[in-house]
């Protein structure tokens, strides 16, 4: 039973650990600061500073959002608006699902049909924004997001995208330069992220949406890209807190399900709590067949019960019959098995022999 239990308990620590080592980049996110490339508020000029002049441009100046049809809720108009007053000499281009998908099937025929695929227009959405940063570079704003200053200053960056509380980054502000080698990545892993995870949030966060974008974004950073395929963030401050950060935050994410509640109580990350319920289903599973396992075993093992002695007390015998009883006796054992095949017997007995040697 000790041996058995070992065996149990070692095979689930391997499989604990596999499952550990698979997730490995989002339990880094847990610790994940993104310190390292963060966009400081030293380094960015104020509003109305001269400096912003003196500082490279070097992501075109296109303006990218989405939406299902030309027809904007009137919740969002105002910050759609707010970024298209502050920015009269940038391009604006309102991607709807139809402009998306010509676009995808004329410049990425490859993607259409995991484009089509997807089983939430949120992901289209999401999938839409990786690809167009990708090919014509500008900055991508989420219709609930609106402009609280102009963007120049962040046009000094080969990319950036804003950081997300508590950890990760988010996809609902950033910019890029054409073929960016980090929104190059992003597209070309996209397919083989496109996978359900029972819950309508859990699915689209991780095949298209910030969660997603946080892993590649972690495993890109590792391999240590140059300068130029630098990722920079955008920390909260910087992003909508005060009134010389960049951006406005309006009602939205109206497809976020009661599901969203139960994972993200309070916007937090995904990793541990799915990892945990992984680990959890494989214990069991585990565990319930170890059980299986060892009732199997159990209808084969020996069993013995105590044979009433028929043997008269020694004290009351005489010295020659006493000898002739201390003749060494052989226990033969039966096993359950072959009582059962038997004639349904239930207990084994020990058989009485003589041995004459």
């Amino acid at each position: 039973m000790r041996r058995g239990l070992f065996i149990f308990l070692l095979v689930n620590l391997i499989i604990i650990s596999v499952l550990v080592r698979s997730v490995s980049t989002l339990l880094s996110l847990l610790v994940e600061d993104a310190a390292a490339d963060a966009i400081h508020r030293a380094e960015l000029p104020s509003p109305n500073s001269s400096l912003i002049e003196q500082r490279p441009q070097i992501i075109p100046k296109i303006i990218h959002q989405t939406y299902k049809n030309e027809t904007i809720p009137e919740v969002w108009v105002e910050a759609q608006q707010s970024c298209i007053d502050l920015h009269p000499d940038y391009e604006y281009i309102l991607w709807t699902n139809e402009k998306s998908r010509e676009f995808i099937a004329a410049e990425y025929p490859w993607f259409l049909d995991t484009f089509d695929g997807y089983s939430y227009p949120i992901q289209r959405a999401d999938s839409i924004r990786y690809f167009i940063l990708a090919h014509f570079g500008g900055t991508y704003i989420d219709l609930d997001d609106g402009c609280n200053r102009r963007l120049d200053p962040l046009l000094a960056y080969p990319a950036w995208v804003r950081r997300t509380a508590p950890t990760g980054i988010s996809n609902d502000a950033m910019g890029s330069v054409p073929q960016h080698p980090f929104f190059l990545r992003t597209i070309e892993v996209l397919q083989q992220y496109d996978r359900h995870w029972i819950l309508p949030y859990i699915t689209v966060m991780y095949s298209t949406g910030p969660l997603f974008l946080s892993v590649v974004w972690k495993e890109y950073m590792r391999d240590g890209p140059s300068d130029a395929g630098r990722v920079r963030i955008l920390m909260q401050d910087e992003y909508n807190r005060f009134s010389w950060s960049f951006f406005t935050h309006h009602r939205g994410n109206s497809w976020h399900g009661k599901d969203a509640a139960l994972d993200l109580l309070d916007g937090s990350t995904l990793a541990v709590p799915h990892c945990l319920r992984v680990a959890g289903v494989v214990g069991f599973c585990l565990w319930w067949t170890y059980g299986r396992v060892m009732l199997l075993g159990a209808k084969y093992r020996y069993r013995y019960s105590k044979v009433p002695s028929i043997i008269p007390s020694r004290l009351s015998m005489s010295p020659t019959r006493r000898s002739r009883l201390s003749v060494p006796t052989i226990l033969r054992r039966v096993s359950f098995k072959e009582d059962e095949e038997a004639g349904g017997v239930t207990e084994t007995s020990y058989e009485l022999g003589r041995r004459d040697d």
